[in-house]
């Protein structure tokens, strides 16, 4: 089972954020690999982004919601959303919500 997940809501809207593109990348030895991707669901969620429990390291949890805000005939100023986050402790699930609206995002550690 992953061990992260996200659930993706439009706060402009106050409705998950469907079919929004999301990636997660690795950095290692200096360098960033994309390892997963998908897209989320019509609840807003991407509930398992890896088919594996991630190793302990430095990750990145990608969302195109420029994309996303584009297919919704809406302007935006951010163009991807970026989550820069560490994982210390594998056994772990990481759950990273993301709130957007097309001048704004925020995320948290969920449960």
């Amino acid at each position: 089972m992953s061990n992260i997940s996200t659930h993706i809501l439009d706060t402009s809207l106050g409705k998950p954020a469907a079919k929004v593109r999301v990636w997660l990348e690795r950095e290692q030895q200096g360098q960033w690999r994309a390892i997963a991707e998908g897209t989320t669901d019509a609840d807003g969620r991407a509930r398992e982004l890896t088919p594996d429990e991630l190793p302990a390291g430095h990750y990145r949890l990608h969302a195109d919601v420029g994309g996303y805000f584009t297919a919704d005939n809406r302007e935006t100023l951010y163009a991807t959303a970026i989550i820069d986050f560490v994982i210390k402790d594998a056994a772990q699930h990481y759950h990273l919500p993301l709130l957007i609206s097309p001048y704004s995002y925020s995320t948290y550690r969920g449960s």
